[in-house]
């Protein structure tokens, strides 16, 4: 994991090249509008927020109380109270997206794609949750019913991230391939809930990426290359990625008081599995990779 000066840096480097281009294309209502000095940048805020993700707390507010403020102060001379710092956070939103795009690893060829199950709250408090009543959605795992979101996620051997989307809960995994998929090559590897012909044949004629699943058990046995054969059984490696997510850089909770927050949140927590210096990966024989 990297130190809190090579992060900095590395958002530093970022913010410097974005944040010029992004507010000239920011739409102007004509109105003049003073522009006060803050206490802290935007490559300070996003350092911080990324720096949670990383660290061993559950909670932000213990992390900015007992973590930044004591500890931390010296580095970020123009730290805000917990309550001004958390009103700054959706300004972050769009700078942070970008950031981990440039944080993305590159295809080899050989792709894993799954989706993960994002709660919002206890199934008991569906009725109560306000929060993300129009945006969430109720969905099935195969583990459960759940009421939340769905995170889906390509990534390559090395268990680098490649692409994600965020749904619904209630959306059908099917339907986000085309576009999880727009920019890679090769074989992917998914489980059976990607199952369709249609989907496999639009794949291949457009983009020439061959998609390889388990069969159903309703579905006749097809020949499949002994490489493919051997790759399926190690796509338990993005299930890896998800717990990784989930128990490290911690995607999943249920105290979100903002939709946008709660973007922001998933957002640098991926931000903080592209850092990590080991993740998830296999054994690729270079033999099995598809040829140019």
């Amino acid at each position: 994991m990297p130190s809190l000066e090579e992060l900095f840096w590395q958002v530093d480097d970022f913010c410097l090249r974005f944040q010029p281009q992004w507010e000239r294309q920011l739409l102007d209502n004509g109105l003049k509008r003073r522009k006060r000095a803050r206490g802290l940048c935007l490559s300070e805020i996003m350092t911080l927020l990324i720096g949670f993700h990383q660290s061993s707390y559950r909670n932000f507010e213990a992390y900015y109380s007992k973590q930044v403020q004591p500890y931390w102060r010296s580095a970020f001379p123009g730290l805000t109270s917990y309550n001004r710092f958390v009103e700054l956070i959706p300004e972050t939103l769009i700078p942070l997206c970008t950031y981990l795009r440039s944080c993305f690893g590159r295809c080899s060829g050989i792709s894993f794609m799954d989706s993960t199950s994002l709660k919002v709250c206890h199934n008991r408090r569906i009725g109560q949750h306000k929060v993300f009543q129009d945006l969430a959605a109720r969905g099935k795992t195969s583990v459960d019913w759940f009421y939340g979101f769905k995170l889906h996620v390509v990534v390559n051997d090395r268990g680098e991230l490649l692409n994600f989307v965020l749904t619904p809960g209630n959306q059908d995994d099917r339907t986000l391939v085309p576009k999880l998929l727009q920019q890679l090559c090769g074989k992917v590897f998914a489980d059976k809930g990607y199952v369709s012909q249609k989907l496999s044949k639009a794949l291949l004629d457009r983009s020439g990426i061959q998609l390889i699943t388990r069969l159903r058990r309703n579905m006749q046995n097809r020949l499949m290359p002994l490489g493919d054969r051997l790759l399926l059984r190690k796509r338990a490696v993005i299930e890896s990625v998800f717990d990784q997510l989930k128990n490290i850089s911690q995607i999943e909770h249920s105290r979100h008081r903002s939709p946008v927050n709660c973007l922001v949140n998933l957002v640098c927590g991926l931000i903080a599995y592209c850092h990590q210096p080991k993740k998830p990966s296999i054994a690729l024989d270079h033999n099995l990779l598809p040829s140019a």
